[in-house]
């Protein structure tokens, strides 16, 4: 990794981060050695950066910082077209033209080699006859995710039973051309999957949930990655 390059990830890396950041996990995320983050960490300082601290201690930016505008390379790019174009033809109406405008944004800030590269992408994510139809507003599941707010629906499961739920909503997962709505359920006490197009009857409730550790999306994660 060019010097340049790493300096800018550094950047990012901290801004990431909700707590200070030591020399030794920096130089391990980095694949250098401390002495090596002791001198971009200065080199960023001495260049305006705000960063606060010292070595052994951590180091913590000022979030107010506003960075450049990025630079990609060629199949970054080709990545992030691709991802947009998932977006497009997988979520919702709305979603779609948030990521068409994230991706406008981008284009505005390459410089005319770049934009070059992004009309020689040839990976597209194309619309398909495979998708299977919500009644949900997606949008609004998110939102939902988002604010943590609980929700309660009807779900049809695979035996065709009926049953209603209040669940705590934790993300949006798709294995397509299904979507599947990862919560909380109150009525099984456990986290449940829930398909998106086997939901009726969906109600955003005026209570959010609670912030517990054993019901968060930290605790789905580890627990799926054990399954």
């Amino acid at each position: 990794m060019q010097k340049a390059e790493r300096l800018n990830d550094i950047v990012h890396h901290l801004r990431r981060m909700h707590q200070a950041v030591t020399a030794d996990t920096l130089a391990e995320v980095f694949e250098v050695s401390p002495r090596t983050i002791y001198r971009d960490i200065q080199n960023l300082i001495d260049s305006g950066v705000p960063i606060n601290g010292e070595a052994g201690v951590g180091y913590v930016i000022d979030k107010s910082y506003h960075l450049p505008p990025i630079m990609f390379d060629a199949d970054e790019l080709e990545a992030i077209a691709l991802g947009i174009g998932m977006v497009s033809n997988w979520t919702d109406e709305l979603f779609a033209v948030k990521a068409q405008n994230a991706y406008k944004k981008i284009q505005a800030t390459l410089p005319a080699p770049l934009i070059h590269e992004l009309h020689q992408i040839s990976t597209f994510s194309a619309p398909s006859s495979y998708k299977i139809p919500w009644e949900v507003s997606f949008t609004q599941v998110r939102e939902c995710i988002r604010k943590r707010k609980k929700v309660r629906f009807n779900y049809l499961d695979l035996q065709n039973q009926t049953t209603q739920r209040t669940i705590w909503p934790l993300a949006l997962i798709s294995f397509s051309p299904v979507w599947l709505l990862a919560g909380w359920c109150e009525l099984r006490q456990s986290f449940r999957n829930f398909r998106l197009d086997r939901l009726s009857e969906f109600v955003v409730l005026d209570n959010r949930y609670p912030n517990e550790k054993d019901k968060s999306l930290q605790a789905y994660l580890a627990q799926i990655k054990h399954e």
